[in-house]
């Protein structure tokens, strides 16, 4: 009888100092999952440590399966993890990060879930163990999300997750660039189940979780997920209208009637500044749409694989961005 096999994906990029940890703890929880094979799938994001080597040498040592995949440069973690998905040959695949600031004990929990039938679960943010800044940024990008952009959307966020097949194959018949992918992982639809935790503080290494790369995931998020942008461009112009209509008014029932003069150049100058910068706004919120579809026409890959070393430690052919990798055999 064929086994079921389990995939977990791994995004690495700069992780030297995570990873004597989090891939032995990961290759551990093959002995709680009896009847199940487990694979790795570690995608290495352009790292320029010794991230890399470190994948190597634990693939050599593994007694399971592994596979790397050495993406040419840094693409985000996005497109690692998409690229770890057309990879994963699992019937269930998961998503962990690689500080192991998440529990992968709970990939159990997820497991069990998923054999009674569930296809979305989600290890779901109860409290951060994390500075406060960050835990106000996240609180108030959640907040906006489920607002704004997926009602529904759990408060505490996730990128800690276990979907199944039917749900990976989605996600890479879609092949969007730009995207959150946990997003779209909930925007499919699919009834998830989620699973409170706390998220760890950080023990080793340095966050590359920049303030640029978290403000591009907020642009993503809402270009992606909500008409909110255009709709407030659509609200701000009629305000903004009606206001300059309003005070001409005023202004001319003022000089027609009661003959107060128009003098002064300082509410005009204040006027032309305030219409000026809400259009300069206004434009910088469609050219981010019109960057998307020029980004989505011209059709290149989210990322690039150098390439990918099987589980036997043999180069396997980069994945084909329309085939399912279901369908692929490999050993």
């Amino acid at each position: 009888m064929t086994r079921r096999r389990v995939s977990i994906v791994v995004p690495v990029y700069y992780n030297e100092l995570n990873l004597p940890d989090t891939i032995p703890h990961l290759q551990s929880l093959a002995d709680s999952l009896p009847g199940y094979e487990l694979e790795l799938v570690c995608v290495d994001d352009g790292s320029k440590d010794d991230s890399l080597a470190l994948l190597r040498k634990f693939q050599e040592e593994a007694a399971g399966r592994m596979i790397v995949v050495k993406l040419t440069r840094n693409f985000g973690t996005m497109a690692a993890l998409q690229a770890g998905l057309m990879e994963a040959t699992g019937d269930c695949v998961g998503m962990i990060s690689a500080d192991l600031q998440d529990p992968p004990e709970l990939f159990l929990d997820m497991v069990r879930h998923w054999e009674k039938g569930s296809k979305v679960i989600l290890a779901v943010r109860a409290d951060r163990d994390e500075p406060f800044s960050q835990r106000m940024f996240a609180h108030a990008y959640y907040a906006m999300v489920r607002r704004f952009a997926l009602s529904g959307y759990p408060e505490g966020g996730f990128d800690f997750f276990l979907i199944d097949r039917q749900v990976v194959s989605d996600l890479n018949r879609i092949n969007e660039k730009n995207t959150n992918l946990m997003s779209l992982i909930f925007w499919l639809g699919f009834e998830p189940i989620m699973l409170p935790y706390v998220r760890r503080r950080r023990t080793k290494g340095k966050s590359r979780w920049t303030l640029a790369k978290k403000v591009k995931l907020v642009v993503d998020s809402f270009i992606g997920f909500s008409y909110a942008p255009v709709r407030l461009m659509s609200v701000i112009g009629f305000v903004t209208a009606a206001s300059a209509f309003a005070y001409a008014a005023y202004v001319f029932i003022l000089w027609s009637a009661r003959g107060v003069p128009v003098r002064g150049y300082a509410p005009i100058v204040m006027l032309i500044a305030l219409t000026s910068g809400i259009q300069m706004l206004m434009l910088g919120v469609v050219g981010e749409y019109l960057w998307r579809m020029l980004d989505e026409v011209r059709r290149r890959p989210p990322y690039v694989v150098d390439w990918v070393r099987g589980p036997d430690g043999t180069a396997l052919a980069p994945p084909s961005r329309i085939d399912d990798p279901a369908t692929k055999s490999r050993s």
